[in-house]
């Protein structure tokens, strides 16, 4: 396998989101608009908060694109407007198809809410195809114990989507993905495949790395672009506490983009659209909850 060089690292900040809520962000920033097809990262905490001061994202609208959010530590639970209610406990990640557009809540759940905690996750935005932008929504909740993970020599990786070392992952994606959590123990060093048609990136948000056969240093909070100059990547812990980072990859989709808040379309015409049929009630509304 030839390794991937390292085309610039990102440093993410800091800006608040949903009900307002601190999230570190690698894009999009005034650095970097997107990774193609990836259209946000945000690393929400980690994060302690005092009983009754959790927040999270409230009623909202998506259409065009898909959510994907990877649970750390705390307990969230959403609701949508296709009747669809769950639990995200640590470990889980619920995979979301906006498609043609529901409304959406993410909160902290009562309990967390009451006791108070540490919280931290991620939310990831994937674009999706013109071919799939009016798709039917749909949602994958998928627990923990069902995600594969590969451990060995101080190495574990957990397949979130695509494929790292000849272990798959169960979710199912509407173009070819890679995302992986890594954790390397001191010392360790991890070689995995990305394909060479793949945008990918390296984001780090526990410890250090050297990433790429050049040991680009990488710090806590740092997200390294890959050059498209292989079919692998090389990550490397040169530290004395374990290393935790995210890697992410895809087909770029290589179409107009056109976006405007919660909506994604390709041209400026179907973003109007998207506001007009949100307006009009067409994306539905979240039930209340009896009981």
């Amino acid at each position: 396998m030839a390794n991937r060089s390292i085309v610039g690292v990102v440093p993410s900040t800091r800006t608040l989101e949903g009900g307002g809520f601190e999230v570190r962000r690698p894009f999009p920033t005034t650095r970097v608009d997107h990774v193609d097809p990836f259209l946000l990262l945000d690393e929400m905490g980690p994060q302690l908060h005092a009983p009754g001061a959790a927040k999270g994202a409230p009623d909202h609208p998506h259409r065009g694109f898909e959510t994907v959010t990877y649970l750390l530590e705390g307990t969230f639970e959403h609701a949508d407007s296709m009747g669809s209610r769950g639990v995200l406990q640590p470990g889980d990640v619920q995979w979301m198809t906006a498609g043609s557009g529901v409304i959406h809540s993410e909160m902290p759940t009562k309990e967390f809410q009451a006791s108070g905690g540490r919280l931290h996750g991620f939310q990831l935005w994937v674009n999706l195809p013109a071919r799939d932008k009016m798709m039917r929504p749909r949602y994958q909740d998928v627990p923990s114990a069902r995600i594969p993970v590969v451990e060995h020599d101080g190495v574990r990786v957990k397949v979130i989507a695509g494929e790292a070392l000849g272990t798959k992952a169960v979710i199912d994606t509407r173009i070819p993905i890679l995302y992986l959590h890594v954790t390397l123990q001191p010392g360790a060093v991890l070689e995995t495949a990305v394909p060479e048609d793949h945008n990918a990136f390296v984001y780090v948000f526990r410890g250090a790395a050297n990433a790429g056969p050049e040991e680009r240093a990488l710090v806590e909070g740092d997200m390294a672009v890959l050059a498209r100059d292989g079919d692998s990547l090389i990550l490397r812990n040169p530290g004395e506490a374990p290393l935790d980072a995210l890697v992410l990859g895809a087909v770029p989709l290589r179409e107009p983009v056109a976006r405007y808040g919660p909506f994604v379309m390709n041209t400026r015409e179907e973003i109007v659209a998207a506001f007009d049929d949100y307006h009009a009630g067409r994306f539905g509304k979240i039930a209340a909850q009896v009981g």
